[in-house]
This record gives structure tokens, C-alpha cells and sequence, in this order.
């Protein structure tokens, strides 16, 4: 049997979300949703997709932003589905790195012929993902779903592995408590600040040299974490 293929939507419109979702299962495909370019830089990079379906029009950022980001560490084939119909939108996210652009409102069939000639070329030209960072002498590859500190792998749970995720998207960014819980556990925990403190522990004592003073996974003291650009 073949492996399904694997698509990414990253849309904040739940009614657009599962149009483009029915439509692909039905098609056989293994289908992961985000509402936000954060959630959606760690699903790509948990989920390893054959291909990604993006809106331009997110709630925490601009999905040219997002590709541009993507393009840094992978060449998955990306589909933007925009209600921006100009020429100048268009022209943004293909030099941001998107390889197809379909303006909204769009015909199911025209969608998924677009979807199957993206994974067609992806096929025959699989792109070439890269450690996302290193720190010190640790490497996160997201693609991968790896972490290595000297040369050696590191066993990370999927909560720890989740929130170092989230970390290394937005490095250099102090992310709250209750961005990282809710991105993390979900918005259900967003209150639960105490979780990601424990989590923190553990992947300091995983990662960092010396837990007690950690060199890359800072605390801001009453705000959040900050992974520290190398």
C-alpha cells in the first residue's frame, strides 16, 4: 500500500478549513490543520507534509511572512488560497517562495488539480530540508523531528519536543506563558502556566550544559521564555 500523501492547511476561516479538508480526505490524503502562521510553522515541522495550503489573511501574521520563514529550512511545494486577488499579492507570495497561487472563491476541482500537480513535481524533485538551528552544541531539526546535542540523539516526549518547537519558530521573540501553553496543550490550558515551567525543567536538563543557567532557553522573568539567537 502508499504511503498517503501528507497536506497542511493553514487557514483561520473554519468553514474554508474544512471545505479544503473534506475535499482532500476524500481524496485519500492525510490532512493536518493550523488557524495561525505559529501553529502552522510547528505543524510543518512535526508533520513533515508533502505539501502546504496556505491564507494569506492570518490572525497572528501575513502568510507571504509565514512562506518566506518556510523556505528557510524546506522546498515543500506550498498553494496559497487567498481572497487577494491583485497582482501585487500575487507576485509577493510567489517571490516569498510559494510555487501556486489560487484566489478564493475557487471550484473544488480546480483546487485539487492544482494539489496534484504540486505533489507531482514534489515527487520528482523532493526538496532538501536542514537543521532549522543549532545551539551550541545542539541540533534541532524540525523536518527531521531530531534533536542532537553532540553528534548523539536526544529523546524528547512530544510535549517536550512541541514546545521547543514553538520556541525555535519564533527564536529571538520572548513568547508568554500562555502563548506557549495554549500553542503547546491547547487553548483549553492557556491559564496552566505552570505547565510549561515543568516542561522548561526538563528540556533544560535534556539540552543546556548546565540547567541552573541555561545558556539558550532563558527565562523572562514574569513573562514567558525566549530561546537566545545563537
Amino acid at each position: 500500500m502508499s504511503r498517503k500523501s501528507i497536506v497542511l492547511i493553514v487557514e483561520d476561516e473554519p468553514e474554508i478549513r474544512r471545505f479544503v479538508h473534506h475535499a482532500l480526505v476524500a481524496e485519500e490524503m492525510q490532512v493536518f490543520e493550523a488557524d495561525t502562521c505559529q501553529r502552522g510553522a510547528i505543524e510543518a515541522g512535526m508533520r513533515k507534509p508533502d505539501l502546504v495550503i496556505v491564507d494569506l489573511g492570518l490572525p497572528d501574521g501575513d502568510g507571504t511572512d509565514f512562506v518566506r520563514a518556510l523556505r528557510i529550512w524546506t522546498q515543500v511545494p506550498v498553494l496559497v488560497l487567498s481572497a487577494r486577488g491583485g497582482e501585487a499579492q500575487k507576485i509577493a507570495a510567489l517571490d516569498a517562495g510559494a510555487d501556486d497561487y489560487l484566489t478564493k472563491p475557487f471550484s473544488v476541482g480546480e483546487m485539487l488539480a492544482r494539489v496534484r500537480a504540486l505533489l507531482r513535481r514534489s515527487l520528482r524533485s523532493p526538496g532538501q530540508s536542514a537543521p532549522l538551528l543549532t545551539m551550541g552544541n545542539v541540533d534541532v531539526d524540525l523536518a527531521g523531528h531530531a534533536v542532537r546535542k553532540r553528534g548523539e540523539p536526544v529523546h524528547l516526549t512530544p510535549i517536550e519536543f512541541r514546545l521547543l518547537g514553538c520556541l525555535v519558530v519564533n527564536a529571538g521573540r520572548v513568547m508568554t506563558y500562555r502563548q506557549l501553553v495554549s500553542e503547546v496543550w491547547g487553548p483549553a490550558f492557556a491559564e496552566q502556566s505552570h505547565y510549561a515551567r515543568v516542561a522548561m525543567q526538563r528540556l533544560r536538563q535534556k539540552l543546556e550544559d548546565d540547567a541552573a543557567q541555561p545558556e539558550f532557553l532563558l527565562t523572562e522573568i514574569g513573562v514567558g521564555y525566549r530561546l537566545a539567537l545563537p
